[in-house]
Order: C-alpha cells, then structure tokens, then sequence
C-alpha cells in the first residue's frame, strides 16, 4: 500500500470512528436488564430497542458482558435511520422450559429492518430439553429458530455464536443483502432439525468464514433463493450443505445462481446435496457452482436425490403420493475439484427425475475415494459432461 491509499485508509478509519463514538448508545443495562443469567431481561432488550430504531442517527445498541435470559423477542421495524448497531459481548440464554419459547417460530427475530450489523456474542438456545422431549416421543413444542430474519435489507452478522438451538439456528426469509461472516454454529450431531442456516426467499446472501456443526443441514437452501454464494465453510457433523428441499408444493420458485466454494465436510451424511420431493412441481434449481471441496469420511459426497421422501415422518397416503417422479428441473451444475474421502461405495449418485432429467452436468476433475480404494459413480436420468480426471469414473 502506497503513502497516498494508506493515508486514505487512516482518514477513513478516523472518520468511522468518530461517526461510531458520536452515535447514540443504549446499553440494556439502562434499560434495567441483568446480566445475571435468572432475571427475565425481555422488556429490558424490546425498551432498548425501541428507542434505538426511532432514532434519526445511526445507534449502538449494547449489551455488555454477562448472560441476560430473555424470552422471545421481536425486533420489528421499519426504523427511522438504516444503520443500527448491535454490540454483543455478553451472552443471551433462552429459558431452560421448553414451553417458554418452544412454541414461537423465532426466539430473536428481526422484521421489516433495513440496516443492521449485529457483532459478537453468544446465543444459547438451550435446547437440549426439546431434543430429549421429541426423541423421546412424548407431546412437545415445535420448538424455535433462535435467529430470524424476515422482510429485511442490508443486514451483517458477523462474529456471532449460535449454541444449541432448539430448532434451526440462523433463518433468512425474504430478505436482500445479507451476510454472515465469522459465524460459528454449534449443536450435537443427534439434535433433531437443528439446521446450521436456512435460506429461502431471498437474494443477494454471503455466508463467509464460518463453521457448522450441527443435528441437520448445516446449509439449507429453499424455494425462492437467488444470488448465493458460501465461501470457507466447514461442515460436521450434520447433513452437509443442501439445496432443498425443493418441490414440496406443485407452485413454487426455484434456486438459482448458488456459488459454494472452498469448502471442508467432515464425517457428514452429505456432502453437496441437492433434493426435491418426488411428486409434481414447477420448481428448478439452475447454474450452481460448486468448487474447491474437501470430503473427510463422508457418506454422500455428491448427491442429487429426486426421490427424497422423509418416510418416518409421513403417513402411508403421504408416501404414496410423493413417490412419484420429481417435477423439479436440475440444470447447470458444476462440480469443480472435489476430493477427499467417502464412507460409502457410492459416491457420486445422480438419482434425477424419469420427468425431467438433469442436465448439463458437470465434473471437472473429482477425485473420491472409498478405503483406500476407487469409488463408485452411480447415476439415472443424468447427462452431463466430464473434464480432466474424474475418479470414481463418469457415468454421465
């Protein structure tokens, strides 16, 4: 960096921060929060809130460090500035009954924002109770995502942990222009449900520098998604990073334009999945890249399963009614340098639709082995082309 751009840098820096230090702060603790890990802090949080959105200058919103029990919240907008600033060095901890919050579709959620930066701190969604109830069969709460976003622009989460949630950890619906950077996801690879980020209905999202693991997919990619990209990632255990599942309803958008690369599965059930419902459907997923991965021991390393049908969890009529051929349309799928080890035979499977067939898939040098020894490519109703070495051998 020459005099000249590092000058601009300094200047640069020197005038965020005076914005930063000028900008008003409201630190919960005001608003009669307690970082003591029993006191209910909700209303201490929504008060802070409140003020921090009807603000006409950007904000901090503060929460020092301590563990603060909050129930759910609802952080709704529209605000009257786009810049608030969310500083966790504390960590928040959802109650310990299940019923608590187990029964609200988020515990934090935002709505309707546009402009929020939410960094550091730790989120514990407490929800081992929930697991044991549900594995256990007995009646039990849905159970909550623990952080939501729906209808929101221009959001950055950066630096934050997400513990144990009862149910999905990060959810973005309906939103544009998101990204999360340095986040780190983390619950038993046994809890049900518990996906690391759900995306869907959305545009314009990043997933950076961030690591998963987790009882479900560590990604999970929904109808509507446009303009993704997830880069240095690593996954496990969980169920791998999933396009899908897509075709559940007979009208319904589809993925388009997923870049996912540089990316590290560890012991996962999957690998790079993607999955639609066999049933009829006008939905598509088209021009995804995925490349630079490594597979460490993983059962499914590349998936494509047009014929997903959760059976433990439907009746019989349901079964029968999604065991037909997917109507989902896979194209434009490109899986470049892929390598690294499997723990089945099988680790390439093209299982696509009788319907509509894949197409234009894409191997560019994969290499996949199975103890030590060449794996197997297995595939239906899939064409598509091989460049350089491709191990287990194409069956495009």
């Amino acid at each position: 960096m020459n005099n000249s751009a590092l000058l601009s840098f300094l200047c640069l820096f020197a005038l965020l921060h005076q914005s930063l230090a000028a900008s008003p702060q409201f630190n919960v603790i005001q608003f009669g929060a307690k970082p003591d890990g029993r006191t209910d802090s909700t209303s201490a949080f929504l008060a802070a809130w409140k003020q921090a959105c009807s603000s006409t200058r950007g904000v901090t919103l503060y929460v020092p460090k301590g563990r603060f029990l909050t129930r759910s919240m609802l952080f709704k907008g529209p605000c009257r500035n786009s810049a608030i600033f969310i500083r966790i060095d504390g960590t928040l901890v959802a109650p310990s009954d299940i019923w608590a919050i187990g029964n609200n579709p988020n515990w934090i959620e935002f709505q309707y924002v546009n402009g929020v930066t939410i960094s550091g701190g730790v989120l514990d969604g407490k929800g081992a109770p929930l697991w044991s109830c549900k594995l256990a069969g007995r009646k039990c709460p849905t159970g909550a995502t623990t952080l939501g976003f729906s209808f929101c622009n221009n959001v950055l989460v950066s630096g934050v942990t997400s513990l144990n949630s009862q149910m999905f950890h990060v959810v973005i619906n309906f939103c544009r222009n998101v990204k999360l950077q340095g986040v780190r996801i983390s619950a038993p690879g046994n809890s049900p449900n518990t996906d690391g980020i759900h995306i869907q209905m959305s545009t314009g999202v990043t997933v950076v520098n961030t690591k998963v693991a987790t009882g479900d997919d560590c990604v999970s990619i929904g109808p509507g998604a446009a303009n993704l990209r997830i880069e240095n990632f690593a996954c496990g255990p969980g169920h791998g990073i999933s396009i899908g599942s897509l075709g559940k309803n007979v009208n319904e958008p589809g993925v388009q334009n997923v870049t996912v690369k540089s990316t590290t599965f560890t012991g996962t059930t999957n690998g790079l999945r993607i999955k639609s419902w066999g049933k009829p459907s006008n939905g598509f997923a088209r021009n995804i890249l995925f490349q630079h991965a490594t597979m460490n021991n993983v059962q499914n390393p590349i998936f494509i399963d047009q014929r997903y049908c959760p059976n433990n969890i439907f009746s019989n009529r349901v079964l029968r009614r999604c065991m037909q051929a997917s109507g989902v349309r896979v194209s434009d799928v490109t899986y470049q340098d892929i390598h690294g080890t499997s723990a089945t035979q099988v680790a390439v499977n093209f299982d696509c639709s009788k319907r509509n067939p894949c197409k234009g898939i894409r191997l560019d040098n994969v290499r996949l082995t199975y103890n030590s020894k060449p794996a197997v490519a297995s595939c239906a109703n899939a064409d598509g082309t091989t460049i350089g070495l491709v191990q287990p051998g194409s069956c495009l």
